[in-house]
């Protein structure tokens, strides 16, 4: 199992995807009367994020304690049985045909053991949401199993759907579920990466942590519309309050706020982390048998720095786990990126990769000096997440400590401006060195990088731009540029020497004219061959 899975146990990406199947209805039904005094029934409690905040910071003094795990029925159930439980549409809370929302949780069950509390807040107060086997429907003989009636100690994650795509659809728009794992969707979108609250330790000497949200406090669409969900974090090493405010939409964008409060001194910390998955494209197909050209969630790793200047990193999926680090100063973005957006690339029916959303991370504030980390995984199947990336802050996280981060996320398609004054890399190809068809030598590559946009598309053949190549632990052997007529494309020939087992670090932009015209092409080679 990757590094980037969670739980610790055997969660894959497929599995999560069959868990968190999209819940799209028209307008359900109303909550029926004796559900309605159930919920008034329930305890209520003053709540703020403030008042949460300093709960969980009176938390980290304490020694962690593991949640119990859930008994009954919900124990028992397998990878089968999970995936005959449907949460019914006429259960779901809050919906009316005024409500720009509909609430749906997902059961308790399989890897998801641990009941995690839901309350709705109201005015300052907090009345919890109960959920019983009535609120589900289970399919086949399932149902037999089941008893007829019987009150839950919480449930595995929730789900939010609105007016996404057509005004008299609710389509779902994001799922908490697993640990401290959520995805939401752009209009058009299909799921496809996920981001954590939180990463420890991720792919260290130390073993890694998954803190998980135990509590949510969801706020209805104010006047606005907007939504506002808290969470409460808790794992042995740190404990949390988050603040998430959602602003549907073609880009659906997720303010975050993250207290956090250590117990334990924390060998890596992770912030804003996105996990995605990555088999095979142009530059590793013939590792794969397969009817399909690409087969991927993300494509590539996009930093904006503070001095404007952008930074392309395409995703591989290499031979032994890999960790790059991107030293950056209060950079304005990153995130993961789907640039392809053709189904021709693709050529699968099912999965729906060219709709599969983008996600970008935009600080809010000064974060300072750190590193954007990216990990790669070897994975031999599209079922395993095998992508992760986030922020390392300079300073490390020690007990005692309380730090404070906030941040937007925008989910979607997230194309290229296409009023942006540099180029951009289209696609990036490798292949053996040399000469096609003459011998092949194992210790020499070929890259070919593909660029488009900005000045170059105002460029004739023949003007004076160069490609400005460097490389580390290995030997420009061949640096050439050509502009491809068929396409428009300018290509860049990059052919690379390397020792066995050698990790090479390449780099690359177009210049020309005292500027440089593109972003910044950085690759990771490891010689295998």
């Amino acid at each position: 199992m990757s590094v980037s899975s969670a739980p610790a146990s055997a969660l894959t990406r497929r599995r999560f995807l069959a868990a968190t199947a999209a819940l799209a209805s028209a307008f359900p039904l109303q909550l029926s009367a004796q559900e309605a005094a159930a919920e008034a029934d329930a305890a209520s409690q003053q709540f703020s994020f403030d008042a949460l905040t300093e709960e969980m910071r009176q938390l980290a003094a304490e020694p962690h304690r593991a949640a119990e795990p859930v008994s009954g029925f919900s124990k028992d159930l397998d990878y089968d049985d999970y995936r005959l439980i449907r949460f019914r549409n006429e259960k779901m809370r809050w919906a009316s045909e005024t409500s720009p929302l509909a609430l749906g949780a997902f059961p308790l069950g399989w890897l998801f053991t641990e009941p995690v509390v839901l309350y709705e807040v109201e005015n300052g107060m907090a009345q919890e949401m109960r959920f019983s086997t009535e609120d589900f429907e289970y399919l086949n003989d399932l149902a037999e199993r089941v008893p007829t009636t019987e009150a839950l100690p919480g449930v595995a994650g929730f789900r939010l759907n609105h007016h996404l795509n057509r005004p008299d659809v609710m389509d779902e728009m994001v799922a908490f579920l697993g640990a401290s794992y959520f995805r939401a969707l752009g209009r058009g979108s299909a799921y496809g990466l996920s981001a954590r609250g939180l990463a420890l330790n991720t792919a260290r000497s130390a073993p890694e942590e998954f803190p998980r949200f135990s509590r949510f406090y969801l706020e209805r669409a104010d006047s606005a519309g907007l939504v506002t969900v808290y969470a409460a974090m808790e794992s042995p090493s740190v404990t949390g309050a988050y603040r998430f405010v959602f602003f549907p939409g073609a880009n659906t964008e997720i303010e975050v706020t993250a207290r956090l409060f250590f117990r334990e001194d924390v060998d890596e910390l992770g912030v804003a982390p996105l996990t995605s998955m990555y088999l095979y494209s142009e530059k590793n197909h013939t590792q794969f048998d397969d009817f399909r050209p690409k087969v991927h969630d993300s494509d590539g790793l996009y930093i904006l720095r503070a001095n404007g200047e952008a930074v392309w990193r395409p995703l591989n999926n290499p031979p032994r786990l890999t960790g790059s680090y991107f030293s950056e100063n209060a950079p304005r973005r990153f995130g993961l990126h789907q640039r392809e957006r053709n189904f021709e690339a693709f050529q699968d029916t099912e999965a729906d990769y060219h709709r599969r959303p983008s996600l970008d991370i935009e600080p809010i504030g000064d974060w300072g000096r750190g590193y954007v980390r990216l990990v790669e995984i070897p994975s031999a199947l599209e079922a395993n997440d095998n992508i992760v990336a986030f922020w390392v802050p300079e300073e490390k996280a020690r007990a005692g400590d309380a730090r404070e981060f906030s941040y937007r996320m925008h989910w979607g398609d997230l194309p290229v401006d296409p009023q942006a004054a540099t180029a951009h890399v289209v696609t990036t190809r490798a292949g053996h060195g040399g000469v096609a068809g003459v011998e092949v030598e194992g210790n020499f590559r070929k890259f070919v990088v593909d660029f488009r946009g900005g000045l170059l598309d105002r460029l004739e053949p023949g003007s004076d731009i160069s490609g400005v190549v460097n490389v580390a632990n290995g030997e420009i052997v061949s640096n050439v540029l050509q502009f491809v007529q068929e396409n428009g494309v300018w290509r860049l020939f990059i052919d690379v020497r390397a020792e066995r087992n050698a990790v090479v670090e390449l780099s690359a932009h177009l210049a020309g004219y005292n500027r440089k015209l593109s972003e910044n092409w950085l690759y990771q080679w490891i010689n295998a061959s």
